[in-house]
């Protein structure tokens, strides 16, 4: 194979920044208080920690259950997926500063396996006006720590075929999951005596 020279990139160049949106914002705090009388007591930090809190063990739970989590007032479902890598290079930046050549990414601790994300809401039981437009995006925080979590135990979560639609397969293993548990629900009372 033959190794390319890496042009390290100029960190102090030009850099598109996009523009952020805070929803913990005074607009979002009024309009709470306005939905919910009855918390117009309480400060706007403290609504602030619960929120980060809130999202805290969200994103905790979305890691540690296979199945992923259903989102409040049925929005949805958020579940991580293990895919193939993708056929462009993932370039090690560090690495390949370091050496002065190209260096990719291997994925040697997960089986050159790849964690995704998913959020889905087709799955849901009512469906809501707009839910082609919904999406997911994980902040940072969030993105890191499945990363972490997934190269330690990354075959638990659920395969992600490629060109497949994820709300078949979502609905797939919670049906299978279901049934599962009716047949240990069966188990426990058959009585082959008992006619």
């Amino acid at each position: 194979m033959e190794s390319k020279v890496f042009n390290v990139p100029d960190l102090k160049g030009k850099r598109f920044r996009q523009d952020v949106h805070h929803i913990l914002s005074p607009k979002f705090y009024n309009a709470f208080r306005k939905k919910y009388p009855k918390y117009k007591d309480i400060a706007n930090k403290d609504l602030r920690k619960i929120c980060i809190n809130f999202h805290t063990l969200f994103c905790e739970t979305v890691i540690d259950n296979r199945d992923g989590v259903q989102l409040p007032e049925g929005l949805g479902n958020i579940f991580i997926g293990t895919c193939q890598s993708s056929k462009k290079r993932n370039i090690d930046f560090g690495k390949s500063k370091k050496y002065g050549v190209i260096v990719t990414n291997s994925n040697w601790e997960t089986d050159n396996k790849l964690a995704k994300i998913f959020y889905t809401n087709y799955a849901t039981k009512y469906n809501f006006v707009n839910r082609e437009c919904w999406a997911f995006i994980g902040c940072r925080i969030f993105k890191r720590s499945v990363a972490k979590a997934y190269s330690t135990n990354w075959p638990i979560y659920i395969q992600v075929e490629p060109m497949k639609k994820i709300r078949k397969m979502f609905t797939a293993t919670k049906q299978k999951d279901y049934f599962k548990g009716l047949e240990k629900d069966k188990l426990k009372t058959y009585n082959e005596f008992d006619i």
